[in-house]
C-alpha cells in the first residue's frame, strides 16, 4: 500500500485530498441541513405500540411538525387543538449539556431519526389532546367531558374536537368497582396554565394523563402532520 501511494505524483495526491475535502464538506452541510430540518421543522416518527387503535396502528409512520421554532421565538401558547395528535416527551425537563446535544444530533442523523440520546421508549409517546389550559376535564364510565375555560357548559370530547376519531372503549364487567384506579371514571380536573390533558385512543391503555396527570406545554414537542405509511392509509392528520 505504501509503495503504491509513493507512486502517486504530488498532483494526484493533491487532487485526491481536494476531492476528499469536497465530499466531507458536502456531507457536513447535509448533516447540518438535516439536523436543522428535523430539529426545527419536521421529524419522522414510528408508532411502536397499539395505544392509538383503532384509528392508528402499530408500525404506522408519521411526519410531526416541531414546536422548537415557536419556543425559540418566545411565543406563549402552542398551536394545539382539541382532538389533535401530538408527540409527548415526558423527559423533556432533563438537563441536556452541549456535548449530549451534539451527540444526539449525530445519532439521529446516522439512524434517520430512529434513535435518540434523549428520547427513549419510556419517555416518548404519541397521544391525542383532549383538554387545553383552563379546561375542566372529567370522565364517567369512559365518557370524557370537557368544560372549556370561561364556559358554563360541558361537552363530550367529540363535540369540541376539531377532527374526527373513534376511541376504543373497553367492555367493563358489571361487577367492576368504579373506585378502582383507571376504571373509566375521573373526578373533574381543572387544567392550569400551560397544561394539557392527553389520552390514548385505546382507552383500556392508561399510560396517559389518567396516570401521569396533565402534561406541561414544554413536554409537547410536536404535532402530527401526516401519516405516510402504510401507503394505503396515507392521510393528513
Amino acid at each position: 500500500m505504501a509503495n503504491r501511494w509513493r507512486r502517486y505524483s504530488y498532483a494526484e495526491q493533491k487532487s485526491y485530498f481536494r476531492r476528499l475535502r469536497v465530499i466531507l464538506t458536502w456531507l457536513f452541510v447535509f448533516f447540518l441541513v438535516y439536523s436543522l430540518v428535523s430539529g426545527l421543522f419536521v421529524s419522522n416518527r414510528v408508532l411502536n405500540n397499539r395505544t392509538m387503535e383503532p384509528g392508528l396502528a402499530e408500525g404506522d409512520r408519521f411526519l410531526f411538525t416541531s414546536f422548537a421554532l415557536i419556543r425559540l421565538a418566545g411565543k406563549g401558547g402552542l398551536p394545539v387543538k382539541r382532538g389533535q395528535i401530538v408527540l409527548v416527551d415526558r423527559g423533556a425537563g432533563e438537563k441536556r449539556g452541549v456535548i449530549k446535544v451534539a451527540l444526539d444530533a449525530v445519532v439521529r442523523f446516522c439512524t434517520l431519526q430512529r434513535v435518540s440520546v434523549f428520547e427513549r421508549d419510556d419517555t416518548l409517546f404519541i397521544k391525542r389532546v383532549i383538554g387545553l389550559p383552563g379546561d375542566t376535564v372529567s370522565i364517567e364510565n369512559f365518557v370524557v367531558r370537557v368544560k372549556p375555560a370561561g364556559d358554563s357548559y360541558e361537552y363530550t370530547e367529540f363535540e369540541l374536537a376539531e377532527t374526527n376519531y373513534i376511541p376504543n372503549v373497553p367492555q367493563v364487567s358489571l361487577y367492576w368497582d368504579e373506585s378502582l384506579p383507571f376504571s373509566g371514571t375521573m373526578e373533574p380536573k381543572i387544567l392550569g396554565g400551560g397544561e394539557f390533558f392527553v389520552l390514548s385512543d385505546d382507552r383500556s391503555v392508561t399510560n396517559d394523563s389518567r396516570s401521569w396527570g396533565p402534561v406541561s406545554s414544554h413536554q409537547i414537542i410536536g404535532s402530527a402532520l401526516l401519516r405516510y405509511w402504510p401507503l394505503t392509509q396515507a392521510s393528513i392528520l
